[in-house]
């Protein structure tokens, strides 16, 4: 029989999965639905072999260096220490000039071998969020009133927005396009264009001034916008309106999700590497009003209530030269592609309604999968961050659970398994939990992208990260709500707007997108960023922040 206090600890557990929702039936009665969320997998728990193999072969891989460096120092120590000076001397000038100059010349080409066969550091000099004027800024009730004035949607469905808004994390402040409240039913291409130049040619002002930049220095331009492609398309228009040399590298993303930032960082570093001497500018924004759902189908309007307007541009540089100014550079990128699993490519989906209304799905079991890719993104990214100590401990653990996890006797094995059921937890049979690395020690600071606070909730209980950790995240969606693509940048402007940025300090930004993708970048701040941009789109409200939510 299980323990009382695993008993009652089952049944918070159970609770807190739970969520009610009253259903109206008729003006007398009504009735109570229960429904049971799906949590993210437990990470604790669920600890992937391929996360061993990935960090054995990293060790393997670097054994080489960890080994015969300090066998050769300490063979040439000997060496040297057993002679004295004259001896010394002595043996030195016994070569002759002959077999100093090749051994000289030997040892300049394997040097410059080395440094040229390196990649190229890719350094970001400076971002820019762009941050909407406040014509545009809008409250909840205020959102529901433009939804209501619209008369696209019933009063059961307006009370459906309602309470998704109470429980999303998102604050009064945030922003969205006067064209969602037009009382017409389809998005024009001239509403999407609009929207589209003011988020873009925002960003991207502010980018030039900040980093003195002309426009026809650039010579890679990455654009992702995942719903809004027009022909021709979003980086075209970039480079008509700023008159962009003719040889530009231009790129346009479509239908990338909230994680395509990452992607077209990912780009604009091959296109870098393969290119020396150049600047590459990356757009990340999304049309809000283009995407805004007419319909009343409960899956399709949760994007309607999450979604808001933003954009960023980042600019990158391959030059050595321009270390000195640049604020990051990029260490790691990971992708993680989870498409060729049926239910992960479906569950965010554009598709019509039964009223022929087009709409973004997003399927139930979205936490379920989501968790899904990001375990296996993390067991990926781990063995690349987190130092030598912690993946030996986590492997030295893990040998432990084998070699003496079949030693236990069958009854303390039912008993070890009653207490799980109870506990809500899983435990070998020689109760030894897995140990999981802890990523604080490869992080100083995070920014996981703000999608709802629900999916925050989930990722800093499996991450076992602090609310400090996850401070600028919960922050911007209470701010600016979901910018997609654009929301880690915005992340990343509250870090610098606080002050938190030092020399050194190494940044993760994380990110899950249509596909089903979860996609991460590693950068390092290669100075103490002292003071904000006068344009950081924080700087006007930092004072109020954090706040609670």
């Amino acid at each position: 029989m299980a323990p009382p206090s695993s008993s009652t600890s089952t049944t918070a557990e159970e609770q807190r999965l739970l969520s009610t929702e009253i259903v109206n039936r008729g003006t007398d009665t009504f009735s109570v639905r229960v429904r049971r969320r799906l949590p993210l997998p437990d990470f604790l728990n669920s600890v992937n072999l391929k996360y061993v193999k990935l960090g054995y072969h990293y060790l393997i891989n670097h054994a080489i260096y960890l080994v015969t460096i300090p066998i050769l120092v300490l063979v040439f120590s000997a060496q040297v220490g057993s002679l004295s000076r004259e001896e010394l001397w002595n043996k030195l000038w016994n070569y002759d000039l002959a077999t100093i100059l090749a051994s000289f010349g030997v040892f300049v080409f394997t040097l410059s071998v080395y440094f040229m066969s390196r990649p190229r550091p890719i350094y970001l000099l400076d971002f820019a969020c762009y941050k909407p004027t406040d014509d545009l800024k809008v409250s909840k009730e205020e959102l529901i009133e433009m939804s209501r004035e619209s008369g696209k949607f019933d009063e059961d469905t307006l009370q459906f927005k309602r309470r998704i808004l109470e429980s999303s994390g998102i604050g009064n402040e945030t922003y969205v396009p006067k064209s969602i409240a037009a009382n017409h039913n389809i998005a024009t291409m001239k509403e999407g264009r609009e929207e589209a130049s003011t988020v873009i040619f925002g960003a991207l002002d502010e980018l030039f001034e900040k980093t003195r930049i002309r426009p026809k220095d650039v010579g890679v331009l990455v654009v992702n916008c995942s719903i809004f492609n027009p022909t021709p398309s979003l980086s075209a228009m970039i480079i008509n309106h700023y008159k962009m040399r003719g040889n530009v590298l231009s790129y346009n993303l479509g239908g990338m999700g909230c994680s395509a930032s990452v992607i077209s960082i990912d780009l604009a570093r091959d296109m870098l590497q393969a290119n020396p001497n150049n600047f590459a500018v990356v757009v990340s924004t999304e049309m809000v009003g283009f995407n805004w759902y007419q319909g009343t189908d409960r899956s399709m309007l949760i994007p309607n209530c999450y979604f808001r307007m933003g954009c960023s541009a980042v600019l990158l540089s391959n030059r050595r030269r321009d270390f000195p100014r640049a604020k990051y550079r990029l260490d790691h990128v990971v992708r993680t592609h989870k498409g060729a699993d049926d239910r992960s490519f479906r569950s965010v989906y554009q598709e019509e309604d039964a009223q022929g209304f087009k709409g973004l799905k997003v399927s139930r079991n979205l936490m379920e999968i989501g968790g899904d890719a990001l375990k296996t993104n993390i067991t990926t990214l781990g063995p690349l961050v987190l130092p030598v100590s912690e993946q030996l401990l986590f492997f030295s653990t893990l040998v432990k659970r084998h070699l003496f996890g079949g030693g236990q006797k069958h009854d303390n094995q039912n008993t070890n398994s009653r207490i799980s059921a109870s506990s809500g937890t899983s435990s070998s049979s020689s109760g030894t939990k897995p140990y999981i690395p802890d990523f604080k020690l490869a992080f100083e600071h995070f920014c996981v992208h703000a999608a709802s606070k629900t999916v925050l909730d989930e990722l800093q209980r499996n991450l076992e990260l602090s609310d400090t950790n996850m401070e600028p995240s919960r922050m911007t969606l209470q701010r600016f709500g979901n910018t997609s693509s654009s929301s880690i940048w915005y992340e990343l402007a509250y870090l610098e707007a606080k002050g938190k940025i030092h020399s050194g300090d190494r940044i993760w930004q994380l990110a899950f997108g249509s596909g089903f993708k979860c996609n991460s970048a590693v950068w390092k701040a290669v100075r103490r960023i002292r003071k904000p941009s006068s344009r950081n789109p924080w700087l006007s409200c930092i004072d109020r922040y954090p706040a609670p939510l």
